[in-house]
């Protein structure tokens, strides 16, 4: 009797050691893709600058592929979140060192959003042949809709934006952002596929030729494609060359307050410019052509006050160069983030208003909505700017300078359009005191470098804390400064006029990859409708 009582409770004590042992299978099944999703963003950011491994970005696309295939739809769109959490949160948390971590955490809880909503997109093509193709242009599409949307939208933390130090590189001349970014997505996705493919054959010891050779060609015509694309990229002067001399007078101190403190960081501007003017004088450096200082150099509106006025001429008159001076002016009530184009003879020649202008830093969303919730949240913007509606180049001693602001960087039309509008060289007048010392400044820059290389042509920043910068049409950086210091550069730069394919094409290659993607997700719930008509689900 003892025996059968020991039969019988047998298979009731395996079942209840089991039922722990199939809990925590199924919790390991849930959280190890969860945490590879984080995982595999947090390794996206690390691709970017301060730091110089751009190619991170592909073992970071590879295990997101990986996450997602085989996945639901619904729980694609749950991983694509957490991988964009992970990317966004580090990559973007400069925009709290500004206001507080209140607004940085809402903007990456947006942003994000596009992110899952791609990661569903990537898991719903990937049951397609060839899918590294349309699962690449999904994620362009993803970044097409974030960089409009909502508020005029957010690009930064494009992937191209990564990759001013990387081998794709000069497939921005070929398409601009859309097809460096789709080069180093596909190459990813196409790493993953042939690491699958290899574990499968050794499974089952069939090799899939037709996938074989889609994966191959993921990796291999991005690489080769940007290999050729190296012809593009030439530093050679074609209109002569041009002197210029890039102003970083430094602020009083970091943070918002130096906004209190206009007079100084105009002052500041002037006397290194003054400062300069001696060096020249002395035989020490070579005379500028032109001179370009930063955004919000001046933000005493010099039209309306004559100590600015006084301070800039008096500046303009030492070096004996025209200057592009960033100010704050007031015209008929409205408030504009302005380039002033100040001539040591004639003084104020020319304007550039801005026209991308920041939300939440440059003027308010939902003013009346955010003031009913809470008043003190309208104080972060007390006025709005207005926007610009012309392209800014200026004509300074014969050479054709474009200017796209700050914030502007970011955003391809605004940068293509002075080139279209004859620029042969590009400035990035910036302000980026309000942001310390945070990695902000380093993918401002590296920005500025991916359009140097878009368009062929110089580009130069100039900002009002550092890094200021001289990038020539290669991408790569000749002089630079400091942070919070003093300082000026001066170098013969080449001027260029000639049009990179991704100049003539603008915003074509973009539309293409978004029609690509629409086009594979159409083909992919297709698929997916008929499979179930079929099996009668």
């Amino acid at each position: 009797m003892t025996a059968t009582a020991t039969t019988v409770d047998e298979p009731d004590q395996l079942e209840s050691q089991a039922a722990p042992a199939s809990r925590a299978a199924g919790l390991a099944r849930r959280l190890v893709p969860a945490a590879a999703a984080t995982l595999s963003g947090v390794l996206l950011y690390v691709s970017f600058p301060p730091r110089t491994v751009s190619w991170l970005a592909l073992p970071a696309f590879a295990v997101f592929a990986w996450v997602l295939r085989g996945r639901t739809w619904k729980a694609s769109l749950g991983l694509g979140y957490l991988f964009g959490l992970g990317f966004l949160l580090p990559l973007l948390v400069w925009t709290g060192v500004e206001v507080g971590s209140g607004p940085w955490l809402a903007l990456v809880a947006v942003e994000a959003v596009y992110i899952a909503l791609v990661g569903a997109g990537i898991t719903l093509v990937s049951r397609l042949p060839g899918w590294p193709l349309w699962a690449a242009a999904v994620w362009i599409a993803g970044e097409a809709a974030r960089a409009r949307a909502p508020f005029g939208g957010f690009p930064w933390g494009k992937i191209a934006f990564g990759q001013a130090d990387g081998v794709f590189l000069p497939l921005a001349a070929v398409g601009g952002t859309p097809a460096l970014g789709f080069g180093v997505v596909l190459c990813g996705f196409g790493l993953y596929e042939i690491v699958r493919l290899v574990v499968e054959g050794r499974r089952t010891r069939v090799v899939r030729r037709g996938a074989a050779v889609a994966a191959l060609l993921s990796i291999v015509v991005p690489v080769a494609g940007a290999l050729a694309a190296r012809t593009l990229v030439s530093d050679k002067a074609e209109d002569g060359t041009a002197t210029v001399a890039v102003i970083q007078g430094n602020v009083p101190r970091a943070g918002l307050e130096f906004n209190a403190q206009r007079r100084a960081v105009l002052d500041y501007h002037a006397r290194e410019t003054e400062r300069l003017a001696a060096e020249v004088k002395a035989g020490k450096v070579a005379q500028p052509d032109f001179v370009l200082w930063p955004e919000n150099s001046s933000d005493i509106d010099p039209f309306a006050n004559a100590d600015a006025r006084m301070v800039i001429d008096t500046a303009a008159k030492a070096i004996g160069a025209p200057v592009s001076v960033g100010g704050v002016v007031e015209r008929d009530g409205k408030l504009y983030n302005e380039q002033i184009l100040w001539d040591p003879v004639e003084g104020a020649v020319d304007t550039y208003d801005k026209r991308q202008v920041q939300p939440f830093g440059e003027y308010l969303p939902m003013r009346s909505l955010l003031g009913a919730i809470n008043k003190n949240w309208t104080t972060m913007v007390r006025q709005d700017f207005s926007r610009g509606t012309k392209a800014g180049v200026f004509t300074m001693d014969g050479a054709k300078v474009g200017l796209a602001t700050c914030y502007e960087a970011a955003f391809d039309w605004a940068v293509r359009s002075t080139v279209t509008d004859g620029a042969q060289m590009i400035s990035v007048p910036s302000n980026n005191a309000t942001f310390d010392r945070s990695e902000m400044t380093y993918q401002q820059l590296a920005m500025s470098r991916v359009r140097a290389v878009e368009h062929s042509r110089t580009v130069t920043v100039p900002v009002t804390s550092g890094v200021s910068a001289v990038i020539m049409p290669d991408g790569k950086i000749t002089h630079k400064t400091g942070m919070f210091v003093a300082d000026s550069l001066v170098q013969k730069v080449p001027l260029r006029s000639s049009q990179t394919p991704a100049t003539k094409l603008g915003i074509l290659p973009e539309m293409a990859l978004v029609l690509v993607a629409v086009g594979g997700l159409g083909w992919a719930v297709a698929t997916t409708v008929r499979g179930r008509r079929d099996t009668g689900r």
